[in-house]
């Protein structure tokens, strides 16, 4: 992908949170995310540091504020980091993923449903760069729409997929270890016919 081809899927993407913001917080604010979150919390030190990347309506950094860890939300869209400031108070680092500048270190990283707006070929080099702010044993939580899609569907760029083709990605990581690997449902309503890949993976 050339550096227009990059620019032009990024734009795409960061358009479509620019005019659809209302909805999408609406659409996600109360989608039945405790379980994963709790996998992911449970594997934390009490009051971590948790980098939430890409962290959308901040509905996510919300739960772990509560819970009692120290978040530090981020995400590319204006829209989106300014309703993250208002559901959780907290300050939200506006910038892409490569370009924000990691402050510090991380417990752990959580990376729900939104590194799947890479493409595939800069998705270890991104996935490389937020690792190196891990400390050891600290874990990365990401999510991807299951499959073998990748290109723009209703107006965003995804990257699907399996635990094949993560396990690929991964290899090209050498600081991450992946834990653990579990395929779920979408929890939105009406939309339980979607499968999710969640991956678990540990700075080693």
């Amino acid at each position: 992908m050339t550096g227009s081809e990059g620019l032009a899927y990024r734009e795409a993407t960061l358009g479509y949170y620019r005019k659809n913001a209302d909805g999408f917080v609406c659409e996600t604010a109360d989608a039945g995310m405790a379980k994963l979150q709790a996998a992911f919390a449970g594997m934390l030190p009490r009051g971590g540091r948790v980098l939430d990347l890409g962290c959308g309506s901040g509905r996510d950094s919300l739960a772990f504020a509560r819970a009692g860890f120290d978040v530090c939300p981020m995400d590319g869209s204006p829209q989106m980091c300014a309703a993250a400031r208002r559901l959780t108070g907290l300050r939200v680092d506006c910038a892409t993923f490569e370009e924000y500048e990691p402050q510090g270190v991380y417990d752990g990283i959580w990376a729900c449903s939104s590194l799947l707006h890479l493409p595939g070929e800069r998705l270890a080099g991104v996935v490389a760069k937020y690792a190196a702010v891990l400390r050891e044993g600290g874990v990365f939580y990401m999510s991807f729409k299951l499959g073998s899609f990748e290109g723009m569907r209703n107006g965003r760029w995804f990257t699907d997929m399996t635990e094949e083709t993560l396990r690929a990605v991964l290899e090209r990581v050498p600081l991450l270890r992946l834990e653990s690997a579990k395929v779920t449902a979408d929890v939105r309503p009406g939309r339980e016919g979607e499968k999710w890949l969640n991956a678990w993976c540990v700075r080693v």
